[in-house]
C-alpha cells in the first residue's frame, strides 16, 4: 500500500469515526478552557477522556464535582454519570484517543518571554503515546508559527510519524469569556487553522460535533495571529482609554460622561472603559507572545509595546490615587487601613489571574498600608509578591473602621449605596458609584 493510500486510509477512518460519533477525544488540561470544551463534546454523546496532572482535579471529575463557573453543575454531573466524560492522570492513555486537543497553560517567564514548557511536555506525551491517524489541535494562546514550527518537530521526533500522512495538526484558539451569560463554548464562533487541507477538513468535522459556527482559515499561523489580534486590539484600546482617564482626572473632566456622549455616534466608535489595569490570562500577556516572534523578523511593535507599558503602570498610578485621596483627608497611606472591594479581574467571576487589584494591594502594602479585602467569589488569595489574605465579611462596622475603601472590581451584588453611606474615603476605580453624588468622599479614576 502506497503512502498516499495510507494517508487516505487514516483520514477516511478518522472522518468515519467523527461521522458516526464513535471517535474518542482526549483533552489535555481541564481548566478554564479544557473542562468547558470537554463537557461540550460529552453533551453531544462523544466519548471524552480528560488528561490532568493535578490529581485533585481528576478526583473532582470522577465525583462529578464542578470547579469551573462557566460549566453547569448539572451538565458535568450528567456527562460523568453517563460515562461520556472521564478523567485520568495516566498520559499513556493518549493511545486510546482518535483526536487530542491541547488546552494547557502558556504563561510568561520572569523575562516576559513565552514559557513553552507546558506545550513542549504535552507534545512529548502525545508523540510518545499516540496511535497513527490522530488529529492534534492546540487551543492554548501562543505566538504565530507555534503549531508548525514548535509542535510539529517535537511530535514527529517523539512519535516517528510523519505529519500529513500519519497524523494532522491544527490550531483553534480558545475564546473563553468567564462570566459571559450569552456566549459559551458551544455558541461562540470558532476559528480553525489546519496545517494543510486534510487537517482543516478533519478539524472542521471534529469541532462541528460540539460547536455551532466554525470559521476555517488558511493555516495555523493565521489562526494563531487571529487570537493575538483579538486581544491586542483590546489591550491597545483599554490602555488608550486609561491614559485619557488619567488626563481627564487632572483636567476635572468626567470621562464616563464623555464616553456616553461619544457612544451616540452611530459609526466609527466603539466604547472602551477605564479601570485600574487589565487582568485575565490573555490580554495582559498576548502582546509579549507577539513581541517574541516579531524579534525574529527584526520588527519593532512600537504601539503594542507602549500600550503594554501603560497597562503595567496603571496599578502604580492607582496607588498614587489612593495616597492622594488619603492626603486630602489629612491621612497618610503609612498605617492606613485600606479595604479593597473585589479582587477578581472582572465582575461576578471567581478568577483573579493577572488581576490589577493584586498588584495595587502589593503596592499599598509596600508603603506600609494595612491591606484588607472583600470578594464574595474569592475567599482567599496570594498576591504576585506572595502576600496572603482572606476575604473579610463586608459589615457596616468594617466599613466604618477602615480609612479608605477601594472599588477594584464592581461585582453586581455590592450594595454600593450602603457602602458609600457607611464608609469614609472611597476611591472608585470602576465607576461603581455612578449616579451617587458625594464629592467629599468619592474619588474616581
Amino acid at each position: 500500500m502506497s503512502k498516499g493510500n495510507i494517508k487516505m486510509s487514516y483520514k477516511d477512518t478518522l472522518l468515519g469515526k467523527i461521522k458516526d460519533k464513535s471517535i474518542k477525544v482526549g483533552i489535555l488540561g481541564l481548566g478554564y478552557v479544557g473542562l468547558p470544551l470537554a463537557v461540550s463534546f460529552a453533551k453531544k454523546g462523544i466519548n471524552v477522556l480528560g488528561f490532568e496532572k493535578a490529581p485533585k482535579k481528576k478526583e473532582k471529575i470522577d465525583k462529578g464535582i464542578n470547579y469551573i463557573a462557566d460549566v453547569e453543575d448539572a451538565d458535568l454531573a450528567k456527562v460523568v454519570n453517563d460515562k461520556s466524560l472521564s478523567a485520568t492522570t495516566d498520559f499513556s492513555r493518549i493511545s486510546e484517543c482518535d483526536a487530542v486537543i491541547v488546552c494547557v497553560p502558556t504563561p510568561l517567564d520572569k523575562f516576559k518571554k513565552p514559557d513553552m514548557t507546558y506545550i513542549e511536555s504535552a507534545c512529548n506525551d502525545i508523540g510518545k503515546y499516540m496511535k497513527k491517524g490522530v488529529l492534534v489541535s492546540l487551543e492554548s494562546t501562543t505566538y504565530p508559527t507555534t503549531t508548525e514550527g514548535f509542535m510539529r518537530p517535537i511530535i514527529e521526533k517523539a512519535s516517528g510519524c510523519k505529519h500529513g500522512e500519519e497524523f494532522w495538526l491544527c490550531f483553534s484558539p480558545e475564546r473563553v469569556d468567564p462570566g459571559n451569560e450569552e456566549y459559551k463554548t458551544e455558541n461562540t464562533p470558532k476559528v480553525i487553522g489546519g496545517l494543510g487541507k486534510d487537517a482543516n477538513e478533519i478539524a472542521v468535522a471534529l469541532y462541528s460535533l460540539a460547536i455551532k459556527t466554525l470559521y476555517p482559515v488558511s493555516s495555523p499561523a493565521a489562526a494563531e495571529m487571529v487570537k493575538i489580534l483579538e486581544n491586542t486590539y483590546r489591550l491597545i484600546n483599554i490602555s488608550m482609554i486609561n491614559e485619557i482617564a488619567l488626563l481627564c482626572g487632572k483636567m476635572d473632566i468626567d470621562l464616563w460622561e464623555v464616553i456616553e456622549a461619544a457612544k451616540t455616534k452611530p459609526y466609527g466608535f466603539q466604547a472602551f472603559y477605564p479601570g485600574p489595569g487589565i487582568g485575565g490570562h490573555c490580554i495582559p500577556l498576548d502582546p509579549f507572545y507577539l513581541e517574541h516572534i516579531a524579534k525574529n523578523y527584526q520588527f519593532d511593535l512600537t504601539m503594542i509595546h507602549t500600550a503594554g507599558q501603560i497597562d503595567n503602570l496603571m496599578p502604580h498610578r492607582m496607588t498614587i490615587k489612593i495616597n492622594s485621596a488619603l492626603n486630602r483627608q489629612k491621612k497618610a497611606i503609612n498605617g492606613a487601613k485600606v479595604l479593597f472591594l473585589g479582587v477578581a479581574y472582572k465582575p461576578d467571576i471567581d478568577d483573579e489571574r493577572q488581576s490589577p487589584a493584586l498588584k495595587i494591594m502589593d503596592e499599598v502594602a509596600k508603603k506600609n498600608g494595612i491591606v484588607m479585602y472583600h470578594d464574595p467569589y474569592i475567599p482567599e488569595i496570594t498576591t504576585d509578591e506572595g502576600r496572603e489574605y482572606k476575604s473579610l465579611d463586608l459589615t457596616d462596622s468594617l466599613l466604618k473602621e477602615v480609612d479608605c475603601v477601594v472599588f477594584t472590581t464592581n461585582h453586581s451584588d455590592f450594595d454600593v449605596k450602603n457602602i458609600v453611606a457607611k464608609a469614609g474615603i472611597i476611591v472608585d476605580l470602576r465607576n461603581a458609584t455612578d449616579g451617587i453624588v458625594d464629592g467629599d468622599k468619592i474619588y474616581k479614576l
